[in-house]
C-alpha cells in the first residue's frame, strides 16, 4: 500500500481526485506511486535560478521509471545578497522554515517519496532535516557549483569581491579595479565556486548516502547535471520499491563518513552546524569533540578556496568527491559499509574512483596537513565549544595572543575595521550576534574579508559566537558557546583583556583571573532583545546552542 493512496484510492476518495484531476492527472497518473519534486528555483538566488530546468529533468526521470512528480517549492535566500544588514539575521533561522514546510507538504498531500533539488546554504540542510524527520525514502539533487571568474588571467569568486572592498576601504583599489572584479567574479548561475558552505553541504551529502556521486562538483553549466538529475528522479522510484529509506542512510556511520570527508575537504565551519542539525533530526549522537577525534585522523587532502588556488569545478575534473573519499579507503577512516541512496555501500562507490590531478587532490601520505581542515576549540571563553577552518589559517595565526578589541554588533566591528582602528595584533571580538542574541547567528564575512582586503589577515583573529561564510579566511574564530545573549564567558569579556588562540592545541582562553570573572558575571544584564515580533523572535525564544546545531526545541 502506498502513502498516497490516503489521497487518491477508494470511492470516499473521490473529491481528492477530483482536486489532484483539476490539476491535469489522469488515472493512469494517479494509479502511479505520487513522488515530491522540491525545487528551491528563484529570480533571488544565482545558485538557484536554474534549478526549474534541473527540475524538469528529475520530473523526467520519475516518469520514466513508471511514477507520477508533484512539485511544489521551497524558499531561499542567498546568502552574499543577504550579507552585511539585517537580512543576514534570517539566513540561519530560514532553515528551519524549510524543513518544516516541506514536512508541510509532503505529509498534508499524502507523497510517497521526496527528491529534493536546493543549491545554497540553508536550503541543502533544511531540505535533508526534513528528510530525516520524514523517513520518505529521499533523494538529494542539487544546482551544482557555479564556474570560477577570470579578471586578467587571474581566478575569482565571491569571496574576492568582498576583500576587493577591504582594499578599496584601505586606499590599494580604485573605483575602476573594484567595479572590474564585481563584474567578473560571479560568471553565471551555480552556487559560490569555491568551497564555500553551499558546496560543502552538497558534497557532505555524498558522504550521508543521500546523493548521487557528482552531486557536489559537476559545475551548474555541465550537460551532466541534467544527465545526474534524470538518474535520481530515476532511482527514488526504485528506493521506495525497495524500501529505503534516510533512516537506514543517515546513521551514525554516515555521519562519521561526512565528517571524514568534510577534514578531507577543508570545508566550511557551517558544515558543524548543520552536520549537528542534521543528526539531531536523524537521531544521531554528535558533539563538537568528535570533530577533532576525526580531524587528528584524517588529513586535510584538498586547499579550495578560500584555503587555496582551487575551485569546486577543479575538484570535479580532478575526480571528485568520490576520489577523495577513495583516499581514505582502506585506513579505517571510512566506515565502508554505509549504507548509499545509490544501492551501493559508500565503498562500492568509491572504489570505484580514479584521482586525476595530484595538484588538487593529494594522496593520503602526500596531505597539506596531517590533520583535518576544521578544528573545535575549548577554554574559558568558550566552555561548551568553538569552532575553526584551521586549513585557512595562515601558519603565523594557527598559535596567537593580543588584546581584545570588543564589539557589541558586527556593524560596530565593521565601521571600526574600515576606519583603520583595528591593528596589527588584535583580537576583534564580536557578540551578541549567537542564534538568540543575533537573532539569527549572522555571517561575518564583511569584516573577515575587509581584514583580508586590507593584508592583516596573518596580523589580526577575529572571535564571535555568530558564524562565518564558508568563503571566509583567515584566524576567524566562529560558533562561540554559550552565546554573550545567554551570559556566556564572551559576554565579559572587555576592551585590552589579553586572549590566548592555540589552535593545534584546541585552546582559547581569555587571560582574566576567575574572581574577576564572577565580579564581572555578577554585575552583567542580559540585553533586551533586538527583535520583538515575527518569526525571528519566535526563532531566538525557542533556538538551542550553537553546539547544539542551533536547532529549534
Amino acid at each position: 500500500m502506498l502513502r498516497s493512496d490516503a489521497v487518491k484510492t477508494g470511492p470516499e476518495k473521490a473529491p481528492h481526485r477530483s482536486l489532484w484531476k483539476a490539476l491535469g492527472l489522469t488515472d493512469e497518473e494517479l494509479a502511479r506511486p505520487l513522488i515530491g519534486v522540491v525545487s528551491a528555483q528563484s529570480e533571488c538566488v544565482p545558485g538557484h535560478a536554474h534549478l526549474g530546468m534541473l527540475a524538469q529533468a528529475v520530473k523526467d526521470g520519475i516518469r520514466m521509471a513508471g511514477a507520477t512528480p508533484i512539485s511544489f517549492p521551497s524558499i531561499g535566500i542567498c546568502d552574499g545578497i543577504a550579507m552585511g544588514h539585517a537580512g543576514m539575521r534570517y539566513s540561519l533561522p530560514s532553515r528551519e522554515l524549510i524543513a518544516d514546510s516541506c514536512e508541510s507538504m509532503a505529509l498534508a498531500h499524502g507523497l510517497d517519496a521526496l527528491v529534493f533539488i536546493p543549491n545554497c546554504d540553508k536550503i541543502v540542510p533544511g531540505m535533508v532535516m526534513a528528510a530525516a524527520r520524514l523517513n520518505l525514502p529521499a533523494i538529494v539533487v542539487s544546482g551544482g557549483p557555479m564556474m570560477a571568474g577570470s579578471l586578467r588571467g587571474k581566478r575569482l569568486d565571491l569571496s574576492s569581491v568582498f576583500e576587493a572592498v577591504g582594499a578599496h576601504k584601505a586606499g590599494m583599489l580604485d573605483d575602476r579595479g573594484l567595479g572590474e572584479i564585481e563584474t567578473a567574479a560571479c560568471p553565471g548561475c551555480g552556487s559560490c565556486a569555491g568551497m564555500f558552505t553551499a558546496n560543502s553541504m552538497n558534497c557532505l551529502c555524498e558522504a550521508l548516502g543521500m546523493a548521487l556521486p557528482g552531486n557536489g562538483t559537476i559545475p551548474a553549466v555541465d550537460a551532466a547535471r541534467i544527465r545526474l538529475a534524470k538518474a535520481a528522479g530515476k532511482r527514488i522510484v526504485h528506493m521506495l520499491a525497495e524500501g529505503l529509506t534516510p533512516d537506514q542512510l543517515i546513521t551514525a556511520d554516515a555521519v562519521h563518513n561526512a565528517l571524514a570527508l568534510d577534514m578531507a575537504l577543508g570545508c566550511s565551519t557551517n558544515s558543524v552546524l548543520h552536520l549537528a542539525a542534521i543528526a539531531h533530526e536523524a537521531g544521531v549522537d554528535f558533539d563538537l569533540d568528535m570533530i577533532n577525534q576525526v580531524s587528528a585522523q584524517v588529513p586535510n587532502l584538498c586547499r579550495l578556496a578560500p584555503a587555496g588556488p582551487h575551485h569546486v569545478q577543479d575538484l570535479y575534473a580532478a575526480g571528485g568527491v568520490q576520489a577523495v573519499l577513495n583516499e581514505l579507503m582502506g585506513r579505517g577512516l571510512l566506515r565502508e559499509q554505509a549504507q548509499t541512496c545509490s544501492g551501493k555501500t559508500i565503498g562500492e562507490q568509491a572504489m570505484q574512483a580514479l584521482c586525476l590531478d595530484r595538484d588538487v587532490i593529494r594522496a593520503f601520505d602526500q596531505p597539506y596537513s596531517p590533520t583535518g581542515g576544521l578544528m573545535a576549540l575549548r577554554g574559558n571563553l568558550a566552555p561548551d565549544g568553538a569552532v575553526v577552518k584551521r586549513s585557512a589559517v595562515a601558519e603565523e595565526m594557527l598559535a596567537h595572543r593580543g588584546p581584545a578589541r570588543v564589539f557589541d554588533s558586527e556593524d560596530e566591528a565593521i565601521e571600526a575595521i574600515y576606519a583603520g582602528r583595528i591593528v596589527p595584533g588584535d583580537v576583534v571580538v564580536i557578540r551578541y550576534e549567537g542564534p538568540r542574541g543575533g537573532p539569527g547567528m549572522r555571517e561575518m564575512l564583511a569584516p573577515t574579508s575587509a581584514i583580508a582586503g586590507m593584508g592583516l589577515d596573518k596580523q589580526v583573529a577575529l572571535i564571535t559566537d555568530g558564524r562565518f561564510s564558508g568563503a571566509t579566511r583567515g584566524a576567524a574564530i566562529g560558533h562561540v558557546s554559550p552565546e554573550a545573549a545567554s551570559g556566556g564567558p564572551i559576554a565579559l569579556v572587555q576592551e585590552g583583556d589579553m586572549i590566548a588562540i592555540d589552535i593545534p592545541a584546541g585552546g582559547l582562553s581569555l587571560l582574566v583571573d576567575g574572581a574577576e570573572l564572577e565580579r564581572r558575571r555578577a554585575a552583567w544584564q542580559a540585553p533586551a532583545p533586538r527583535v520583538d515580533k515575527g518569526y525571528l523572535a519566535r526563532y531566538a525564544r525557542m533556538v538551542s546552542s550553537a553546539s547544539r546545531g542551533a536547532v529549534v526545541e
